[in-house]
């Protein structure tokens, strides 16, 4: 318990390649009761991992899907229905946060606590694009031409090309300077808008409101949980820019940051940073174990029994957008992939990121 509320943090998972960076930063924070780990694969080897994590520390607990099937975002609905115990916050990061700020855990369940009105606060995260565009409008960063706040950006939201210079930004100015705290730019409410749910805070109580439960229609837990529900019900959500993480990629940037390896560039920062805290490199350490246990055991590990059937497939109408960027993700190299993402006005400055 920490100022008489529960704090429980959410990890919809998931992929081990992210949430070895991921899950040390949590379970060492000395707030948290219970890390719940959602279990939406089906891929053995993850699940074997987040199996022997949870019989390492026992703070963390493994959430199956409610309704045994598992398809990607679609299946992820059904886990908010256990998100709604009284006097409870609730604290969900994506699997692919890969840096959170020391004692950014703390500092936000501070804020929930201190901001009781918000239906959700967030962090400010890098490489989210209303967070990029707080940044923007803040003086923070300078972009070749003005980009407006919109959640699906065709640049901020979209192109791997530029949250490649993005996490540079960051990564060179900011983190490995020890500086990110000069990005703190105080208190942005949000209203009447969709923004990405990358890390997100609500009280127990709120949820329980609804149930948890989110609507077939739209069927998407982003679009009712940052717009819909509060439009409805006369409440904003808001972001606390005093505290930062970093998200990696939206699945239309993966490629590009991927091709210059940016998730290993955390990585190495991440694990000279924990040298010098016991309890984080112990953690580091047994991750890292397990994740070469999984390497040398991936025939024995094939043969695990999971508690779901091996491939559900929910129907459900993709967007076009979806379809389209899918569809062109698989028949382009990534180079021409990106440079189409990019307007024309862009092309001119490729540079996107100056400042």
């Amino acid at each position: 318990m920490y100022r008489n509320y529960k704090i429980v943090c959410v990890t919809p998972a998931g992929r081990r390649r992210y949430m070895q960076y991921l899950i040390p930063q949590i379970i060492t924070s000395d707030i948290i009761d219970r890390y719940d780990i959602w279990i939406n694969t089906v891929n053995k080897e993850d699940i074997y991992f987040f199996k022997k994590l949870s019989e390492k520390y026992p703070v963390i607990n493994l959430v199956w899907q409610p309704d045994g099937e598992v398809n990607g975002n679609m299946t992820i609905n059904a886990f908010y229905k256990k998100c709604i115990e009284d006097d409870c916050i609730y604290f969900k990061l994506d699997d692919d946060i890969v840096w959170m700020e020391p004692g950014l855990i703390k500092k936000m369940v501070d804020f929930r606590i201190d901001n009781p009105d918000y239906f959700l606060v967030s962090p400010l995260v890098i490489n989210n694009a209303l967070c990029t565009y707080i940044l923007e409008v803040k003086g923070l960063i300078k972009l070749r031409g003005y980009m407006d706040a919109s959640a699906s950006h065709s640049i901020l939201w979209r192109s791997g090309t530029f949250a490649s210079s993005l996490h540079d930004w960051f990564i060179r100015q900011w983190l490995l300077t020890g500086k990110y705290a000069d990005l703190h730019c105080g208190k942005f409410e949000i209203g009447m808008t969709r923004f990405s749910i990358n890390a997100i805070l609500w009280f127990g109580s709120q949820m329980k409101a609804f149930g948890g439960i989110i609507p077939d229609n739209p069927g998407d837990d982003e679009e009712f949980l940052s717009c819909i529900y509060p439009a409805s019900t006369g409440k904003c959500n808001c972001v606390n820019g005093d505290a930062i993480v970093s998200h990696f990629a939206f699945f239309t940037q993966r490629r590009q940051l991927d091709r210059e390896s940016v998730l290993e560039r955390y990585g190495k920062y991440l694990h000279m940073v924990w040298n010098n805290d016991d309890e984080l490199k112990s953690a580091g350490r047994f991750i890292q174990e397990t994740m070469m246990e999984i390497e040398a055991e991936r025939e024995r590990i094939q043969e695990m029994d999971i508690p779901y059937v091996e491939a559900v497939h929910v129907k459900r109408r993709k967007s076009f957008v979806e379809i389209r960027e899918n569809l062109l993700m698989s028949i382009l190299p990534a180079k021409i992939y990106n440079h189409r993402q990019e307007s024309r006005a862009e092309r001119k400055n490729r540079k996107l990121i100056i400042m």
